[in-house]
């Protein structure tokens, strides 16, 4: 029955990056659409490194295997992209929907556990610092590819955007100064403790199976 339970745990892992996915679509445009994910890019580093550490290892931590981080990202991405080409679908421009990168981050995460040897307080340390430090590196370099963010932010405002949630012009020289490095210092900061609590969660999850 070992190859049973393992299966489950696989499956659950592609039900709640799913829906990790989700809680990303509907946490709010600054997280999601490209609007937002421009001018509050610190909002965006800090909200897509730590919900990305804590649920990667987890289940890293859950299965014991290295990779796991990676598969979990990559769920999200795919499942993302779908979310990209329905809002394409229904007449949006192409790069109305910006899509996160997770994958180099999480590859990071595996890495560390693995050459750790599976050292579960080198990875929430090591690993939850590397999370932190280099997603924001990696979407700023997506959201240089995208084509007029502002532009896509006035023109295709999303439906049922609130009116406090309207895009404002980025205040260039107070608070965005380098939003790289801002996003950084602070997902590295904060992904580790994010990390500690997806890894006690873990310990939970065994208690409950036992």
């Amino acid at each position: 029955m070992v190859w049973l339970r393992r299966t489950t745990h696989y499956l659950f892992i592609v039900v709640v990056a799913v829906n990790s996915t989700l809680l990303t679509i509907n946490a709010g445009d600054y997280i999601f659409y490209t609007d937002w994910a421009w001018t509050s890019f610190v909002v965006l580093s800090i909200s897509q490194s730590t919900m990305l550490v804590v649920g990667a290892i987890y289940y890293m931590l859950f299965t014991g295997v290295p990779g796991t981080a990676t598969y979990y990202a990559t769920i999200m991405t795919i499942y993302t992209w779908v979310a990209k080409g329905a809002w394409f679908a229904l007449g949006y421009p192409y790069d109305f929907v910006t899509v996160p990168v997770w994958i180099p981050s999480a590859m990071l995460l595996d890495l560390t556990y693995w050459a750790t040897r599976r050292n579960k307080h080198a990875a929430i340390i090591i690993g939850g610092t590397l999370v932190g430090l280099s997603l924001p590196l990696f979407n700023m370099i997506n959201l240089l590819l995208i084509r007029d963010p502002l532009e896509m932010a006035f023109k295709y405002p999303r439906p049922t955007l609130p009116p406090y949630m309207t895009p404002i012009e980025p205040q260039v020289g107070k608070f965005y100064n380098s939003p790289v490095a801002l996003g950084s210092g602070a997902g590295a900061v904060l992904s580790v403790p994010i990390a500690a609590l997806g890894a006690k969660l873990n310990t939970w999850t065994y208690r409950w199976m036992a």
